[in-house]
């Protein structure tokens, strides 16, 4: 409703309710200024930092555990992207869980279940043991990012929706940084089993901080579970060119992620840098550098556009890829920043995106992208892994480069698609 200090008459207002005409329906999404949408915010930033912190516990310890256990880059990275694959396997059936009992209830139940398994995760005796648990691990993390998604779009104004979006992907950057920090650094001094118990307390903390924040779902309206119902969902989304492009974009964005930070450990503990393992694990705190390109994706996206967003976003992370090739310290930092900023910029834009596209089925659009998105960063680990233990860095900043090659082509078809539209209706307007 426009504001009472316009001195206009009830009768001069645009749309002005009449005695005879119902009353208008109040939009309850949370707006930026109500208390809601903070608590909303905070929460669903502790939701991010619980998720990430527990989804790559194990990647900052890699070298430590390929040192303790005799395993190569390649085997010891399974134990992080087999998280990430048993996450993107059960993210379908955590959102249609999530439509049938609501979504604060299945993302505090995610959150606890993985808490739980983590606590349990530094009593492994080997290899298989912790590779199962991960797995496990992973699929009970899924109620969360299959959820946090739709929830945000149900609950936030879509003018807020790219900055609400942002501020939880700040939160997956802090999370992910923060874990592996103090993961790396508890397992430089005292061994990884000490680092996974270290990641676990903070991930414990994290899904606290969300259950006494997170405000009820107001929007929500919960829907029985139907296996067809789910599969013409599902189809639906399928069949959705725009969708398409952003869970391929997801996928290629989390692919360099994976390659790079499941390698980059190996990379600074050995020559020319021969860093200890407790600097090399300090590595993390470029993360912070994905808190801010996260946070201020919206605003990008408000200057530029969607696409101009995502080609900043590849540009910056490809500049970042060949920049880590150099023998310096210096350049490998820098090219690390760049990727982390190009990534999470990335990420910020297509996940947001998913959430403004679906105008139904929403869970199911944000599974579907995440599905896409953690098969990209298992793919993109164990092929860089595989190319770091045959090649060295090269190979894993070549499967990058491919990456952000393929990300190209599919954003400069949205973008000769997109001129091809505008021209129909300049026509059809002449």
């Amino acid at each position: 409703m426009p504001p009472a200090s316009t001195g206009a008459s009830a009768a001069e207002l645009p749309g002005a309710l009449t005695p005879s005409s119902p009353a208008a329906p109040t939009d309850t999404r949370h707006r930026p200024g109500d208390r809601a949408f903070r608590r909303a915010n905070l929460a669903l930033f502790a939701a991010g930092i619980a998720t990430f912190v527990l989804l790559y516990s194990t990647q900052g310890l890699l070298p430590l555990l390929s040192a303790d256990l005799g395993l190569t880059p390649g085997q010891a990275s399974w134990t992080a992207s087999v998280a990430t694959l048993g996450l993107a396997l059960a993210l379908l059936p955590a959102s249609a869980l999530s439509d049938r009992y609501g979504r604060t209830a299945v993302m505090t139940a995610s959150m606890l279940a993985a808490a739980g398994i983590a606590l349990v995760l530094p009593f492994a005796p080997n290899l298989t043991t912790l590779v199962v648990l991960r797995a496990v691990q992973g699929a009970a993390l899924a109620g969360l990012p299959a959820t946090a998604m739709a929830y945000l779009a149900e609950e936030i104004h879509p003018s807020a929706l790219a900055s609400a979006m942002g501020l939880y992907v700040a939160g997956n950057s802090i999370g992910g940084m923060g874990g592996r920090l103090a993961s790396g650094w508890a397992g430089a001094a005292w061994g990884w089993r000490w680092g996974l118990a270290v990641s676990a307390v903070l991930a414990l903390l994290a899904a606290l901080a969300f259950r006494l924040l997170i405000p009820p779902a107001r929007q929500f309206r919960r829907t029985p579970l139907d296996a067809r119902a789910l599969a013409r969902t599902v189809t639906g989304h399928l069949r959705n060119p725009l969708l398409l492009r952003l869970y391929a974009l997801g996928l290629l964005f989390m692919a360099v992620f994976g390659a790079v930070y499941n390698t980059v450990g190996y990379r600074l503990v050995a020559a020319p840098f021969d860093l200890p393992e407790s600097v090399a694990a300090s590595i993390f705190v470029v993360y912070l550098v994905g808190t801010v390109s996260s946070a201020g994706a919206g605003r990008l996206v408000g200057r530029l556009g969607r696409r101009g967003t995502l080609y900043v976003a590849i540009g910056t992370t490809a500049a970042g890829l060949l920049l880590s090739l150099s023998d310096t310290l210096a350049g490998v930092l820098l090219g690390l920043v760049l990727i982390t900023a190009g990534f999470f910029a990335g990420h910020a834009t297509a996940s947001s995106s998913v959430g403004r596209t679906a105008t139904e089925g929403r869970a199911q659009a944000s599974a579907l992208y995440l599905i896409a998105y953690y098969l990209g960063n298992s793919l993109g680990g164990t092929l860089g892994a595989d190319a770091y233990h045959s090649t060295g860095w090269p190979g894993a900043a070549t499967v990058g480069l491919t990456a952000m090659t393929l990300a190209t082509g599919v954003t400069l078809y949205a973008t000769r698609k997109a001129v091809a539209t505008r021209r129909a209706v300049s026509t059809l307007r002449v």
